[in-house]
């Protein structure tokens, strides 16, 4: 099969399409047709040589941690969707693909009028920023921070803190805060002057921080909480457990999945989509997301 892949860390020119085993599910697995993936932050990183732990090494290394397709094959004793079913799935790697295998239970039916690019990259957008919420405590009242608020992940935080009952305070490039309106929060801007800014903004303090930009974002963050427990960053894999900040854990489901869809539905959670590439310009994608200004998912389609 096709894949976006690499054969060794490095920018995102490593990345390229090449041809890969067709994978098989065993037991209690499920195969996908994948038609869409969504681009992450945590797929830039283990492009560049991050790998978190209990994840097999070896190259060619094939990315993605979200992805929407079609089943097409079960494992013996796999008690998930039917084949033909249109679903929205996760792993941690394998996604930019034409096939992809998981666990039956890492997967959700697809709402019917949701299109592919859309359940692509909704996923990771919607279950990283509702666990890293749920991991905070982050409830009716509170103040949440959120750095990079305008990607895909920020702007579904920001609704789902919104939705939580919380006040939000989002930092984005002058160009975005129309949008941070739009969804509920008050825009802050990058750049120097940047704590006066959030002090001003949430004067009785902040409860909580996601931390989707790092560096600067993340340094002022530290200084604005009581505990540094209470920031999850979405992109400083490596200087987390030093600085006492926590990663998102590992808590991701298709229960939490479906919840979510309940939300996007209703109308209550919008899916902006900022890029759209083929599979073959992964490494556009890549370089897109890495700009750090855009609005919305970046998403690979798969012909």
């Amino acid at each position: 099969m096709k894949a976006a892949a690499f054969n060794r860390p490095g920018g995102p020119e490593v990345l390229e399409l090449m041809e890969v085993p067709t994978p098989e599910p065993g037991p209690g697995e499920l195969r996908v047709r994948v038609r869409a993936a969504g681009v992450q932050p945590f797929d830039l990183a283990v492009r560049a040589g991050w790998m978190p732990a209990g994840l097999p090494d070896g190259f060619p290394r094939v990315p993605g941690n979200e992805f929407a397709g079609v089943v097409d094959r079960l494992g013996t004793g796999a008690a998930g969707p039917a084949a033909g079913t249109e679903v929205v799935g996760f792993t941690r790697l394998t996604a930019y693909a034409e096939y992809v295998v998981v666990p039956a239970d890492q997967v959700a039916p697809k709402p019917a009028g949701m299109p592919w690019e859309v359940a692509g990259g909704f996923s990771a957008a919607v279950q990283t920023p509702h666990i890293a919420l749920e991991a905070l405590g982050v409830g009716e009242g509170d103040t949440v921070l959120v750095h990079a608020a305008a990607g895909g992940v920020g702007s579904v935080a920001v609704q789902l803190a919104r939705i939580a009952g919380a006040a939000v305070i989002g930092t984005a490039s002058p160009a975005n805060h129309d949008y941070l309106r739009s969804l509920g929060a008050v825009p802050v801007a990058y750049g120097e002057g940047l704590e006066d800014r959030l002090r001003a903004a949430a004067p009785d303090g902040v409860d909580a921080v996601i931390d989707g930009a790092g560096g600067e974002a993340l340094e002022v963050s530290l200084r604005l909480v009581k505990d540094p427990a209470q920031i999850i960053t979405l992109v400083e894999h490596d200087r987390a457990a030093g600085l006492g900040v926590r990663l998102t854990p590992h808590r991701r489901s298709a229960a939490r999945l479906t919840d979510a869809f309940r939300h996007y539905e209703a109308g209550r959670l919008r899916i902006h989509l900022r890029g759209v590439f083929p599979l073959a310009r992964a490494a556009d994608a890549h370089r897109e997301l890495a700009t750090g200004h855009g609005r919305g998912k970046v998403v690979l389609v798969v012909d």
